[in-house]
């Protein structure tokens, strides 16, 4: 079972809700969902004490949530997947994203990390229906 920090990929259907984006590092993507534009402010909330757990968040400062406007390039392009968000489950998990893959492919702490050629590819094929399935980690 998906616990929070367990490190690994929730198994099953799950629907994209939203992209996010860094407007400074590229375009809009275009795709049948609704896009954000992640600031410098922008964040995700993983604590389960907390009760905006598995939800964007503003940063405050010291805040401990995951902040989405990152130096790396992982977080210019997320499609934010439709896990533990209805109902929120504390401790289930949080922060199950589409991103971009860091050089190696080098393993997500339970995201799926994709190539920016492999992502160019998917978005080309999104529908407003799609499901991202995980068969097997």
């Amino acid at each position: 079972m998906k616990r929070e920090g367990d490190g690994a990929t929730p198994l099953g259907r799950f629907p994209i809700r939203y992209a996010l984006y860094r407007p400074d590092r590229m375009a809009r993507p275009r795709v049948p969902f609704p896009v954000r534009a992640i600031g410098c402010e922008d964040g995700w909330c993983e604590d389960p004490s907390d009760r905006n757990y598995n939800r964007p968040v503003k940063l405050a400062p010291g805040s401990a949530a995951d902040r989405l406007m990152r130096k790396d390039h992982l977080y210019d392009l997320v499609l934010v997947l439709g896990y533990n968000d209805r109902p929120r489950v504390k401790g289930k998990g949080s922060a199950i994203f589409v991103h971009l893959a860091r050089d190696g492919l080098t393993p997500t702490a339970g995201c799926i990390a994709l190539s920016c050629r492999d992502m160019r590819a998917l978005l080309a094929e999104l529908r407003r229906d799609t499901e991202i399935r995980v068969l097997r980690v």
